[in-house]
């Protein structure tokens, strides 16, 4: 299987390092090839939002404080940024956050149960701009037939990026998906409660145009046809 990422070298700070060994136990979930139990993981049956390659976890913090009666897990393989969403979950008192390091991918097959997600989150992936590695996209099928099967019926799928020709793939292959439908004609209009990332702001630095894509989970359609 092709990966989808790249271990990205940066400084694992003493405070990401002391918050990633003092409350791995409780927040991270180690990988398993078995479907995990969302209720018994977060201690109720609130709806679960799944973030895949959250980076340095500030929008993440700042969405599952936003909304504290709803459950997110996040999957990064990034672990100075995982230590940075530690962090952050212990100074803002976050009980409503879980983390899988490891493969969304690989996650996703194995650990999510089909119809079980209110949502998924993909923020800025990986564009992977050079043509011969854009077969490493995440947001492609056969993945994204994966990830709508995840979804409850009228449950959403929101992709932001900054790079068009991704946007435009990714477009296309949420589309004929027949289980999602676009919740709009095109792209999407900005969704108000997303925080702005740091990487959106690198986009904006070099004058990208930022572009959303909102699909709902439609009621009855099976996905993987």
């Amino acid at each position: 299987m092709l990966k989808s990422y790249v271990i990205r070298k940066g400084h694992f700070t003493d405070a990401q390092k002391k918050a990633y060994d003092s409350l791995y136990e409780k927040f991270m979930i180690p990988f398993a090839d078995n479907k995990l139990d969302f209720s018994g993981i977060f201690g109720n049956c609130a709806g679960v939002t799944l973030e895949i390659g959250f980076g340095s976890g500030l929008a993440t913090a700042e969405i599952a404080q936003a909304n504290p009666g709803k459950n997110y897990l996040g999957v990064e393989v990034h672990r100075p940024g995982i230590g940075k969403l530690l962090w952050e979950i212990e100074k803002r008192s976050l009980d409503n956050i879980r983390i899988v390091e490891y493969d969304a991918a690989t996650v996703t097959e194995k650990m999510i149960p089909a119809c079980s997600l209110d949502a998924v989150h993909v923020f800025f992936p990986d564009p992977w701009p050079k043509k011969r590695h854009q077969k490493r996209r995440l947001i492609q099928k056969p993945f994204t037939l994966a990830l709508a099967e995840c979804l409850k019926p009228g449950g959403y799928l929101y992709m932001v990026t900054d790079w068009e020709d991704y946007a435009l793939c990714a477009l296309d292959s949420l589309s004929s998906c027949p289980s999602l439908k676009n919740a709009y004609d095109d792209f999407a209009v900005p969704q108000s409660w997303r925080p702005i990332t740091k990487f959106e702001k690198k986009g904006l630095a070099k004058e990208h145009k930022i572009r959303e894509l909102f699909f709902i989970r439609e009621e009855k359609k099976c996905c993987l046809q």
